[in-house]
């Protein structure tokens, strides 16, 4: 691709940057009939609100903070992605922003036992925190509070797309050119944002690209789509930008 002065990657978490989703993986891990319950429950109750709910379910039956990060520390996540976004960080024209559904205590258990807490420059994600042995989680977006407007079909705990261009706002510069590396649906509001000159990076067969075949037209997408299935051609296509 054309070289710039600088660029933005924004990564997704789960099965993006990480081989594996890590909300689901942890209790599969530690407690599989509890991920059973989670797939049972999944279509009732706020996907971020049942994570918690299960966190606190495990925390009652006695599963230890030190199980927890070890289910983190052993989940899928490829060498060639923890090279490809290191060697771009290092090289000192990109920045990173992390876009996730996932928790700040997941990612970053997973981020520095990979030795990668340098590449996001923010980390954007539903806030977490250790009490004790028992791991306390939140909506980013609070119930309670002014909720995000988004139409595309955002979870309610947050809008990845107001996210994204509030990001950019605070920041206040701009990027020659803004590359998205995502699998799931709700990643379909954040690029529906991109310009001409950015870049998808769209996992294959999951449920970004569902939405970019049958929505992605209709409501006007306009950045660049390039399809992967495995870390090692993000690897690739990292080494052409």
């Amino acid at each position: 691709m054309e070289p710039v002065d600088k660029q933005l990657i924004v990564f997704d978490f789960d099965w993006s940057m990480a081989d594996q989703d890590s909300d689901r993986y942890v209790f599969e891990v530690v407690a599989p009939d509890l991920r059973r319950k989670m797939k049972g429950l999944k279509d009732q109750i706020q996907w971020t609100d049942l994570v918690a709910q299960t966190l606190a379910e495990a925390h009652g039956r006695g599963i230890t903070r030190a199980q927890i990060e070890h289910a983190l520390k052993i989940m899928p996540f490829h060498p060639a992605m923890a090279r490809a976004v290191d060697k771009l960080k290092k090289a000192g024209y990109t920045d990173f922003l992390c876009l996730s559904n996932a928790n700040s205590i997941f990612i970053s258990t997973i981020l520095e036992d990979k030795k990668l807490t340098h590449i996001f420059s923010e980390i954007i994600t539903n806030p977490a925190e250790w009490d004790g042995e028992l791991l306390r989680l939140r909506r980013r977006v609070d119930p309670e509070g002014p909720q995000h407007s988004c139409t595309v079909g955002c979870s309610p705990n947050m809008c990845k797309g107001e996210e994204l261009e509030a990001f950019l706002a605070r920041h206040g510069k701009e990027f020659d050119r803004i590359v998205y590396v995502g699998d799931g649906s709700n990643d379909f509001c954040p690029i529906l944002r991109l310009r001409e000159q950015d870049l998808v990076l769209c996992r294959s067969h999951r449920g970004l690209q569902r939405r970019i075949d049958k929505e992605g037209a209709e409501k006007g997408l306009k950045a660049k789509i390039q399809y992967w299935a495995g870390a090692w051609e993000v690897e690739e296509i990292f080494a052409t930008l």
